[in-house]
């Protein structure tokens, strides 16, 4: 049964996410193919589990290696595609497709799955907000992407609700099978108790037994006196022998990650786009003669800074760290995701200012950017910092904490709740 309930999810919602893929075309419809894989691969280790017992923990890392291998096909096609215009769908994808990493998982791994699909959904809603106008066949791929990890959530409840369950019949394939049992023990010794050792059928005569038996305190005066270099506690070397048994501890196995391999720092203009990538320790980047139709993409930067010169589009920081960028001025927004302790000033004007799973980020105003928009979401440590006039700002945090009721008109009104630390 467990196998048949993940079959109709690759057969009912998986294959609606493939077919609109292939609608859409492009690099949309090959991420799919790779997506279907990494379903199937999970497929093959749900019927392992049906016909097998659990194998031992060091063995399930190779067990669960096909399926590694496919999420990270799919999150390296993403990486390989920065620049494709359905960036958007292929971020959605890989950022919730470790939800198939919820087989080792114990002993909840239904909220794993909500998890990772919460992480895709800062993407799915962008790729909503731009095609919901153009075109619904997004608006149906992303239902059906959201649609397949409910119901993938649904599926665990319902037979795995406190992680993988294994059949605990046969050896799961892969796995070195256990040694044929040994020989059976000898049988015990026959005991003759025939005192005289007479062999020729008489009663045995138990007569020296009870003799033995019965004389009291006396039967002790055969047994060896313990000197003093056998007692232990005066021949401390008596006492040195074999350290004592430790259980060893087997740590929880997770899905094999790939592993990271550092990339070379880019700064190239594809089109209208400039491209800064994995730059570190760089504080001299600077972008000359923006257009309004350009803009700006970091990725992974790290302790680097960034000087924009002349109007251009748009700004976006992704997973960058103890990163500033300095521009004049923006005609649409700029936007921090993924980001830690990270800076921004504005020389001139800036409509909206995006902060999204970013913790750390300071914003300095410039007096033509007062009529800002700034929208946050999952962020903290956020200070907009607004200039005095005699150079010199003064420093306002974004609130992170709220207070939400409903009212009589059974609505919800949400107030501010100030730090009172």
């Amino acid at each position: 049964m467990s196998v048949t309930g993940f079959h109709d999810i690759i057969s009912g919602p998986l294959a609606d996410y493939s077919k609109i893929s292939q609608k859409i075309g492009g690099d949309v419809a090959e991420h799919s193919k790779l997506v279907q894989d990494a379903f199937k691969a999970q497929m093959d280790y749900l019927k392992l589990a049906s016909e097998s017992a659990q194998p031992p923990q060091s063995e399930v890392v190779n067990l669960l290696r096909p399926t590694s291998d496919k999420i990270s096909a799919i999150q390296n096609y993403r990486e390989n595609h920065r620049s494709s215009a359905f960036f958007n769908h292929l971020s959605a994808i890989s950022e919730s497709i470790s939800a198939l990493g919820w087989v080792t998982v114990s002993p909840t791994p239904a909220p794993y799955v909500k998890e990772m699909n919460d992480a895709g959904q800062f993407y799915t809603n962008r790729v909503l907000k731009e095609w919901k106008e153009k075109d619904k066949v997004h608006v149906d791929w992303v239902k059906a992407w959201v649609q397949t990890l409910n119901d993938l959530q649904a599926y665990i409840k319902q037979y795995h609700t406190t992680g993988l369950v294994w059949s605990g019949k046969g050896v799961a394939k892969g796995s070195i099978p256990p040694p044929p049992p040994g020989c059976p023990p000898p049988p015990p010794p026959v005991i003759d108790f025939n005192i005289g050792g007479a062999g020729d059928g008489a009663a045995v005569d138990r007569s020296a037994l009870f003799a033995e038996i019965n004389k009291g305190q006396d039967i002790t005066k055969g047994l060896k006196k313990v000197t003093d270099d056998m007692q232990t506690h005066k021949n401390p070397t008596l006492r040195q022998g074999p350290a004592p048994f430790k259980a060893t501890t087997v740590k929880a196995t997770s899905i094999v990650k790939p592993t990271k391999v550092e990339k070379p720092a880019s700064f190239v203009k594809d089109g209208k786009k400039w491209m800064i990538e994995y730059q570190k320790e760089n504080h001299n980047l600077v972008v000359d003669n923006a257009e309004m139709t350009n803009v700006v993409y970091m990725y992974r930067c790290e302790n680097s800074t960034l000087t924009v010169k002349g109007k251009l589009n748009s700004v976006t920081l992704d997973s960058c760290k103890k990163t500033s960028i300095v521009f004049d001025s923006l005609v649409s927004s700029i936007e921090f995701i993924n980001c830690q302790s990270v800076q921004m000033q504005v020389l001139g004007k800036v409509p909206t200012i995006s902060i999204d799973k970013t913790d750390g980020c300071q914003i300095y105003l410039s007096k033509d950017s007062l009529d800002v928009e700034i929208i946050s979401s999952k962020s903290s440590e956020m200070n907009v910092l607004i200039p005095k006039g005699d150079g010199d700002y003064t420093e306002i945090p974004i609130p992170e904490q709220f207070k939400t009721r409903v009212t009589a008109n059974k609505t919800l009104a949400t107030e501010i709740v100030e730090n009172k630390g």
